[in-house]
């Protein structure tokens, strides 16, 4: 388990990583985002990508995926995301790409209105096999504290509120 204490600004967390086939990016897409340069690979060769390109929202779901399946992914509450700042997709995705997620942390600050918590802003880059970003993106983290600080005064269990 990692707790908010476990980390520090500058760490870096790999994921695994994922080869998505053609059929993987227009299952995701008739399902979520049914445009043609993501559902028909004959139609997407006269678009704006020259050819089939996964959704960016499939590189962002399974860039989590990726990221639950890391030593981050361990985090001792989840990884419960507070926010998404500066999402960017650079790049398509495509069939026979390989995607991997690297994690930064950028910075970490104590919760001063949930005793426990802490705040983790982190920077996810999604890249393909050539080291080209697909993916980038800011965000906050809400993770648990192992140990309160001294003066700390712990709600019950039932009333833990993540503040907005």
């Amino acid at each position: 388990m990692l707790y908010f204490e476990d980390l520090q600004a500058g760490q870096r967390f790999l994921s695994p990583s994922h080869t998505l086939s053609e059929d993987e990016i227009v299952r995701y897409a008739r399902q979520f985002d049914p445009q043609p340069f993501h559902t028909d690979p004959q139609a997407a060769e006269h678009s704006f990508f020259n050819g089939l390109a996964a959704s960016g929202w499939h590189t962002s779901s399974l860039s989590m995926r990726l990221v639950t399946e890391s030593e981050l992914g361990q985090a001792a509450n989840g990884l419960i995301g507070m926010q998404i700042d500066n999402m960017r997709w650079p790049r398509p995705t495509r069939p026979g790409d390989t995607l991997q997620v690297e994690v930064e942390i950028l910075d970490l600050r104590r919760s001063g209105s949930q005793p426990g918590f802490g705040v983790v802003k982190v920077r996810w880059t999604t890249r393909n096999q050539r080291g080209e970003t697909a993916m980038q993106l800011e965000s906050a983290l809400w993770l648990q504290c192992r140990l309160p600080l001294p003066g700390d005064t712990l709600p019950p269990a039932e009333s833990k509120n993540i503040p907005t």
